[in-house]
C-alpha cells in the first residue's frame, strides 16, 4: 500500500458515511411531506370543528340577533370571564392570548413541543370566549391548534427533534389556511412570521399542508371568497391619491392599538393571582355594557359588520365610532389574557376606517369610481400590514379573501405606505412585544429581514496558494509544493490538499511516479464557492477541506480567490 493510499481510504469512508446520512435524511424528508398532506386534512377537520362551535355558542350565548339593551349581552361575557379567568389560572395555564407567539416559542424554545392538554384547552376556552362576545378572533388560536396537531403527531412517529421544530410552523400554516380559507396567506404569514427563512423542502411541506386543511374547509364552506365587492377599475389616478390618505389613517390608527395593547396588558398581567382572575371577567363586562347601550357590533369576530360595512350601509360618523370602540374592546379583551386572536380585530377596525375613507369620498368626489366595499377591504390589509407587520401577508390575504385580484395595486400601495409609517414610530413589532412582556427573546424575523448578510466576498483573499494541474505526473512533484497547502485543477472541478496529504503524495511518487495527480488523490472533490453566497455556508465545509475556491459565476473555470476558516472567523469578528 502506498503512503498517501490511508489517507484516501479514510476519506472514501468519510464519504460514504456522509451518503449513507445524507439517504437516511431523504427518507424521513419523504415521510415528512407525506405527515404534511395528513395534518392538513387533521388540522382542517380541527379548525372547521371550531369555527362551528364558535358559530353555535354566539347563538347560544347573545342570542340570534343580538341587539341593545338585551339584559343577556351584559350578563354572559361577566359570567363566561369569570370561567376564562379561574380555567386559565388553574386548569389550562397555557391557552392565554393569540397563539402566535406560543407557537413560536414552540419552535424556538421547546424543539416544536405543544402539548395535547394544550390543544384541548386553546379549543375549549378560545370558543368560549369568542362566541360569548369578548372582542377577539378565531384565526390565530386556529394557528396554534394547527401547530398543536402537528406537534402531537410528530411525536406519535418519532421524528428526530430537527424535523419536530419544523413541525409547528407545517401545522401553523395549516391552521390558517383553513381559518382563512385562504392557502397563500398561511404560507406567506408562517415564512415572514413564524420561521423567516426556508428552503425548498420546508416549503414543500408548508403548502402541502396548507393546500390539505383548504379543501377539508372548502368541502364543509364552499370555495366561495369571504367577501365579494366589485372589480377596481382605476381610471382616475387621482383615487389612488384617496387610498394612499387610508393608508396614513392606518398606519396610525395601528399605532394607537399597538400602544394600547404594550400599556395596559403587562399592567393587569403584573396584578396579584386572585385579582387576575377576575380580569376576563371585567373585560368582558366592558365589552357587554358597550354592547347594551347601543353597539353589538363590537362583539365577537364581527364579519356580519364588515360586510355591512362594505356595503355602504352605516354613515361615517358610525364607522369611525365602530373603529374606536372595537380598538377599546380588543385592548381590555385580549390584555385580560382571554384567549383569542387579534387578526380578525385589526381586519374590523381597518375595514371601517376603509369604509369611512371610501363613504367620504364618495361623498365629495362622487366622480371617483371606486366603490365603498374596495376601501373597506384596502383599510383591512392597510390596518393588518401595519398592526401586525407582515406586509406581504397582507396583500395576498385580501386579494384570496376577496376573489379579488384587480385591487392589487390600491393594496400595495396603502399598505406600504402603512407599514412605513407603523415602522417608523413604533420599531418593536407588536408580537415581538409581547414576547418581552412575557420574559421571552424569540428571534425579530422583522430585524432578522433588516440585517444586511455577511457574503463569501466580505472574507475572500487572493488565490496565494500553489495551484497545480491534475494532469502533472506524480515524479514531477517538486518538493517546493509540499510546503503548503495546494489547489489541484483537475478534469472534473478543484481539490485543496492538505500540507500532510502533499508529502505523501511526494513519497508516493518513488513508487507510482506514473499516476497523475489527479488520480492519486481522493475522488471528491472541494465545493466550489460564489462570492454572492451567504458566508455562513462555507462554515460546514471546512471540517474536510483546509480552504475553498470561489469562482465567479460567468468564468466559473477561474478561481477568484480562496477563502479558509481563519478568513470566515476573522470577518465576523469586524
Amino acid at each position: 500500500m502506498s503512503a498517501q493510499e490511508p489517507a484516501v481510504v479514510l476519506q472514501e469512508m468519510e464519504a460514504a458515511a456522509e451518503q449513507q446520512v445524507e439517504h437516511s435524511s431523504k427518507r424521513e424528508g419523504r415521510l415528512f411531506l407525506l405527515l404534511s398532506i395528513f395534518i392538513g386534512l387533521i388540522s382542517g377537520l380541527l379548525v372547521v370543528s371550531f369555527r362551528m362551535a364558535i358559530e353555535w355558542l354566539t347563538v347560544l350565548l347573545q342570542g340570534s340577533a343580538p341587539a341593545p339593551h338585551q339584559l343577556r349581552l351584559l350578563i354572559v361575557p361577566t359570567v363566561v370571564g369569570v370561567v376564562l379567568g379561574l380555567m386559565t389560572r388553574y386548569v389550562f395555564p397555557d391557552v392565554r392570548g393569540s397563539g402566535v407567539n406560543q407557537t413560536k416559542a414552540a419552535l424556538y424554545i421547546h424543539n416544536g413541543y405543544i402539548s395535547t392538554k394544550t390543544m384541548i384547552g386553546k379549543f375549549l376556552l378560545a370558543a368560549l370566549s369568542i362566541g360569548s362576545g369578548q372582542s377577539l378572533g378565531p384565526e390565530d388560536p386556529s394557528l396554534h391548534l394547527g401547530a398543536g396537531v402537528a406537534s402531537r403527531i410528530g411525536r406519535y412517529v418519532g421524528l428526530s427533534r430537527a424535523r419536530m421544530r419544523l413541525f409547528g410552523p407545517v401545522g401553523a400554516a395549516a391552521g390558517l389556511a383553513a381559518a382563512f380559507n385562504a392557502p397563500i396567506t398561511a404560507v406567506l404569514f408562517v415564512i415572514e412570521e413564524v420561521i423567516g427563512q426556508w428552503t425548498a423542502a420546508i416549503l414543500g411541506s408548508i403548502v402541502l399542508s396548507a393546500v390539505s386543511a383548504v379543501v377539508v374547509a372548502r368541502w364543509f364552506w364552499g370555495s366561495q371568497a369571504m367577501f365579494r365587492v366589485p372589480n377596481v377599475n382605476l381610471r382616475d389616478p387621482r383615487e389612488l391619491m384617496a387610498y394612499a390618505v387610508l393608508g396614513v389613517i392606518g398606519g396610525f390608527a395601528s399605532l394607537a392599538l399597538t400602544r394600547a395593547l404594550e400599556y395596559l396588558r403587562p399592567r393587569l398581567r403584573s396584578l396579584p393571582a386572585d385579582r387576575q382572575v377576575f380580569a376576563p371577567a371585567v373585560a368582558g363586562l366592558f365589552v357587554g355594557a358597550i354592547a347594551y347601550l347601543g353597539l353589538p357590533q363590537v362583539l365577537g369576530v364581527g364579519y356580519g359588520t364588515m360586510d355591512a360595512a362594505m356595503h355602504a350601509e352605516y354613515t361615517v360618523g358610525f364607522l369611525l365610532l365602530l373603529a374606536g370602540i372595537k380598538l377599546l374592546t380588543t385592548t381590555f379583551s385580549f390584555s385580560s389574557g382571554a384567549p383569542g386572536g387579534l387578526f380578525a380585530p385589526a381586519l374590523f377596525i381597518g375595514a371601517m376606517l376603509g369604509s369611512a375613507v371610501g363613504t367620504f369620498e364618495h361623498h365629495f368626489f362622487p366622480s371617483l369610481t371606486g366603490s365603498v366595499g374596495s376601501y373597506a377591504l384596502v383599510g383591512m390589509g392597510v390596518f393588518f400590514a401595519a398592526f401586525i407587520r407582515a406586509p406581504l401577508t397582507s396583500v395576498f390575504m385580501i386579494m384570496e379573501m376577496s376573489g379579488n385580484y384587480t385591487i392589487v395595486l390600491p393594496v400595495i400601495v396603502s399598505n406600504t405606505i402603512a407599514y412605513i409609517i407603523s415602522r417608523s414610530l413604533q420599531p418593536v413589532p407588536i408580537l415581538e412585544v409581547f414576547t418581552h412582556q412575557d420574559g421571552l427573546y424569540l428571534p425579530s424575523l422583522e430585524e432578522e429581514r433588516e440585517d444586511t448578510e455577511l457574503r463569501v466576498e466580505d472574507a475572500l483573499r487572493p488565490a496565494d496558494v500553489p495551484v497545480l494541474n491534475g494532469g502533472e505526473m506524480l515524479k514531477e512533484l517538486s518538493e517546493s509544493a509540499v510546503a503548503s497547502v495546494v489547489l489541484i485543477r483537475c478534469s472534473d472541478g478543484w481539490y485543496a490538499a492538505r500540507q500532510t496529504e502533499m508529502q505523501d503524495l511526494l513519497q508516493a511518487a518513488q513508487i507510482n511516479g506514473d499516476k497523475t495527480l489527479e488520480q492519486s488523490v481522493a475522488a471528491r472533490r472541494t465545493p466550489m464557492l460564489f462570492p454572492d453566497q451567504p458566508l455562513a455556508h462555507a462554515l460546514p465545509y471546512f471540517k474536510n477541506w483546509p480552504l475553498l475556491p470561489v469562482s465567479n459565476r460567468a468564468m466559473r473555470g477561474v478561481v477568484e480567490g480562496v477563502v479558509t476558516l481563519q478568513d470566515v472567523l476573522d470577518r465576523y469578528q469586524q
